[in-house]
């Protein structure tokens, strides 16, 4: 049991009221829909914002399949999903990254199943250790934005460093509040700050030096509003950047009629490789399987790759993917980062800042 548990199995209490009760009430025990003939099949995702979880639902009914998705950030995900272990509620999970299916492979949360379209993708980009528990959709990285308006090509930030260390910079940008911190995004970005400090002899695998930073940036910054995007609050000049994914960024510059640039660190930028599995003790095993079946396919990763500006990572989907987002995507530099170690810490990492960094 990784030492962080204590941390994640209290953020899993907090993630149950967070989340709501909508899928336990109709789900515990394998709600059927009307007809009685299909199962809901309930699909947990840290992968359901700006009109996914929607776009996933009418596209999986229009195949036959009765869906109910939960979405979360991708800890609050995790979360859940050990605190339900005793009495899983969940039949699929989809998008959370390596870091956190390793966590749910090794407590035995995910069963191995190998998807009819295994062939179509590169099984190095998923599971590792050889048991197929989890298996990969899409790519992308989650990365500092800036409006290059704001800056001259001298003096604009090219880090999260150079962000919490630089006077200039100070309420200037974005960084998340509490509920914030449960997000696959923000704790990639977290990882691949303090992987440049790392100190198995220091604070939870930290130097001061390390910690010093992360303080900084929080202190630093203008806590995210609820319910106020990132680049709306770029283009009303409330803040000049913030973090996002790479996915994100196309449709929300022509959103909100903004233009952002990427952050380059020397380092690189946390990549991150979203995977799909069949929860353990599923009560639909059958159906699972052929959603899963179904929604990794060439075809439907290649429309939700239009749709969503993403990065399949199946053959057949890439040849439909959107060329300026790949090309935004093949932009940036990929950072070495030791995601066993981070998944070990980082529950710890993460109450560390809301206790210390977030009062």
């Amino acid at each position: 049991m990784p030492p962080s548990r204590t941390a994640a199995t209290a953020a899993g209490l907090l993630c149950l009221s967070l989340l709501g009760l909508t899928a336990c009430s109709s789900a515990a025990s394998g709600v059927a829909s009307e007809g009685g003939d299909t199962p809901t099949l309930v699909v947990y995702t840290n992968s359901g914002s700006d009109g996914r979880d929607t776009w996933w639902t009418e596209k999986a009914a229009e195949a036959g399949f009765d869906i109910q998705i939960v979405a979360a950030g991708g800890g609050d995900v995790v979360n859940r999903l050990e605190a339900e272990q005793n009495g899983p509620v969940a039949d699929v999970v989809f998008g959370l990254n390596n870091m956190y299916f390793t966590q749910l492979d090794a407590d035995g949360l995910v069963t191995p199943y190998t998807p009819a379209w295994s062939s179509d993708v590169d099984p190095s980009l998923g599971d590792t250790t050889g048991d197929a528990a989890f298996w990969p959709l899409v790519q992308q990285a989650t990365v500092l934005v800036y409006n290059p308006a704001a800056y001259t090509a001298d003096d604009a930030p090219t880090s999260w460093t150079d962000l919490a260390t630089t006077p200039r910079f100070e309420g200037t940008y974005e960084v998340v509040n509490q509920t914030g911190l449960g997000g696959a995004t923000t704790q990639l970005i977290l990882a691949g700050i303090v992987s440049e400090y790392r100190d198995d002899n220091g604070d939870l695998g930290v130097s001061d030096d390390g910690w010093n930073i992360v303080r900084a940036l929080f202190a630093n910054g203008l806590p995210a509003e609820p319910d106020v995007p990132l680049f709306q609050r770029i283009a009303d000049g409330t803040v000049n950047g913030g973090q996002i994914w790479t996915s994100g960024i196309l449709g929300f510059e022509e959103q909100y009629g903004v233009q952002t640039t990427v952050a380059q660190p020397a380092e690189g930028v946390p990549f991150a490789i979203e995977q799909v599995a069949l929860v353990a003790g599923s009560g639909h095993e059958e159906q699972a399987q052929q959603f899963i079946d179904w929604m990794g396919s060439g075809d439907v990763q290649g429309a939700f790759a239009q749709k969503f500006n993403a990065a399949p990572v199946n053959d057949r989907a890439a040849e439909q993917a959107n060329p300026e987002a790949v090309d935004l995507l093949e932009g940036v530099k990929h950072q070495d980062i030791d995601y066993a170690w981070a998944s070990e810490h980082m529950g710890d990492w993460v109450e560390k800042i809301t206790l210390q960094y977030l009062q």
